[in-house]
C-alpha cells in the first residue's frame, strides 16, 4: 500500500510542474508572443496570467517593453555648402512588434542597438547634407532650423526601424554640435562675417530711422514757424491799424503829440535812480517849468 504522504508530495510536485508548463505570467513592463511548433503567433500577449501548451509545443518569448535610450557617436557630417560638423544624436525607442523584433535580432537588445546606430548615422548624414551651415550655426536665432533637421532624421529612422525591426522610435534630437579642429578658423571667420553683416544692417536701419525722425522734426518746425509767422503778421496788421488810428488823432492835435513825446523821453531818462542837473529850457525838461515847490505845513519854519 502506498504511503499517503508520498502520494500527496507527488501530487504537489506534479501540480507545480504542471503550473510551470501550462501557465505563464506577463508583467506590465513586458511585451510577449507565443510560438507554436516554432511558428510565431500574430497576436501580442497582453499583461497578466495566461495558459499555454507545454514545451516543445508552445514557447513564450518576452521582451522589456519600457523605453530604451540610445546615443550615437560624435561623428563628422558635411553640410550642403561644404562645412564639416560634428553631430551627436540621441533617441528613445521601444519594442512595438515583438515577433518582428525577435526574428530580426536573435541576439537581443545589443544587436538592435547596433542596427539602430547604423540607421541613425545614415539618416543624420543625409539630413545634414541637405542643409547649409547657417541652418545649424547662426547669429540670428530665427534662421536656425534645428527642429526641421531633427524631424527629418526622426522621420527617416522611425519609418525604417518600424518596417524592418518592429521598433518604435518615440523621440530623437541633436544633443551636441562641434567642429573639427581644421574647420574652427573657417567657422570663426564665417561668424565674424555674419556679425559684420548684421552690424551694417542695424546701422542702415538706424540711419533710415534717424532720417525719418529728422524729416518729421523739420516738417513740424516749418509748420510751427509758418504758424508763428502768420500770427506775427496778424498782430503786426492789428498794431499798424491801431497805430494808424493814433497817428490820425495826433495829426489833428500836434501839441498833444509833442507833449506825449516829451513824457516818453522823460520816462526813458528817469528810469535809473540818479541826480540830474537840468536846464528847464531844454526839452523835454521844459515841462518842469511852472511846477510849484511843496508848501510847508502851518506853524513850521
Amino acid at each position: 500500500m502506498r504511503n499517503p504522504v508520498t502520494f500527496v508530495v507527488g501530487v504537489v510536485i506534479l501540480a507545480i510542474f504542471g503550473s510551470i508548463s501550462f501557465f505563464y505570467q506577463v508583467r506590465q513592463s513586458e511585451v510577449a508572443f507565443k510560438t507554436t511548433f516554432g511558428k510565431a503567433d500574430t497576436e501580442i500577449v497582453s499583461a497578466g496570467l495566461h495558459l499555454k501548451a507545454p514545451w516543445p509545443i508552445q514557447k513564450v518569448h518576452k521582451f522589456d517593453a519600457r523605453m530604451h535610450n540610445f546615443e550615437g557617436k560624435f561623428e563628422e557630417a558635411k553640410t550642403a555648402d561644404g562645412y564639416n560638423l560634428l553631430v551627436l544624436v540621441y533617441a528613445g525607442w521601444r519594442i512595438a512588434e515583438p515577433q518582428k523584433f525577435h526574428s530580426s535580432f536573435p541576439g537581443g537588445i545589443d544587436d538592435a542597438k547596433r542596427s539602430l546606430e547604423s540607421l541613425v548615422r545614415s539618416a543624420k548624414n543625409a539630413a545634414v547634407g541637405r542643409h547649409n551651415f547657417s541652418d545649424f550655426i547662426n547669429t540670428d536665432a530665427g534662421q536656425l532650423k534645428f527642429d526641421k533637421i531633427e524631424d527629418e532624421i526622426l522621420t527617416e529612422v522611425a519609418g525604417a526601424v518600424k518596417a524592418k525591426f518592429g521598433m518604435e522610435v518615440k523621440f530623437l534630437g541633436i544633443k551636441r554640435l562641434g567642429f573639427p579642429e581644421s574647420a574652427t578658423q573657417k567657422v570663426f571667420d564665417r561668424m565674424k562675417e555674419e556679425r559684420q553683416t548684421l552690424v551694417k544692417k542695424f546701422e542702415g536701419e538706424g540711419e533710415r530711422e534717424a532720417s525719418i525722425i529728422r524729416s518729421k522734426a523739420d516738417r513740424e518746425r516749418n509748420e510751427l514757424l509758418a504758424k508763428a509767422e502768420a500770427e506775427a503778421t496778424k498782430l503786426r496788421g492789428e498794431a499798424e491799424k491801431e497805430a494808424a488810428k493814433a497817428y490820425k488823432t495826433l495829426e489833428q492835435n500836434p501839441e498833444l503829440a509833442v507833449f506825449l513825446q516829451k513824457l516818453s523821453s522823460m520816462e526813458t531818462v528817469s528810469k535809473e535812480r540818479a541826480t540830474l542837473i537840468l536846464d528847464q529850457n531844454t526839452p523835454p525838461f521844459d515841462l518842469l517849468r511852472g511846477t510849484n515847490a511843496p508848501t510847508r505845513p502851518a506853524g513850521k519854519k
